[in-house]
């Protein structure tokens, strides 16, 4: 499994070299994302948090289309109610990369190439917003 992330990451850090938040790896932007839905920083997030980010942060088309819920179900399988920052960072990046990847295998070379590049914009996009305190750089 090791081999597939780092092959993805490499991948897509090479499709993202340009663009300010290029060099943001994807658990960062995941990071990023949680503290926004996470406005009170208690640490963990509920559904009722998480649905009102669904609507309002335009998420990538390729999340959007698995549905608010469906994400949730993933997020939190086991019905507590809450998210740690951790399940979500993991979740989240597994969850771009499985929609990104699957099912685009069968289509060729050019709709896998799109797809990465797809994936590659969707991270940039979720790490660009214009509020304060979303570059953490330290």
């Amino acid at each position: 499994m090791s081999m597939s992330i780092s092959g993805l990451s490499g991948s897509a850090r090479q499709m993202a070299v340009s663009g300010a938040s290029a060099r943001m790896p994807p658990q960062q932007k995941m990071s990023s994302l949680f503290n926004k839905i996470d406005s009170a920083g208690s640490g963990s997030i509920d559904q009722s948090q998480f649905d009102q980010a669904f609507a309002t942060l335009n998420p990538p088309a390729a999340i959007k289309a698995q549905g608010a819920d469906a994400i949730w179900a993933k997020l939190d399988p086991n019905g507590t109610g809450s998210v740690s920052k951790a399940d979500f960072i993991s979740t989240m990046k597994s969850v771009i990369a499985s929609a990104h990847t699957g099912g685009h295998h069968h289509h060729g070379g050019a709709t896998a190439t799109d797809a990465l590049s797809s994936a590659s914009q969707s991270l940039d996009s979720l790490g660009t917003d214009t509020s304060a305190g979303v570059n953490i750089l330290v």
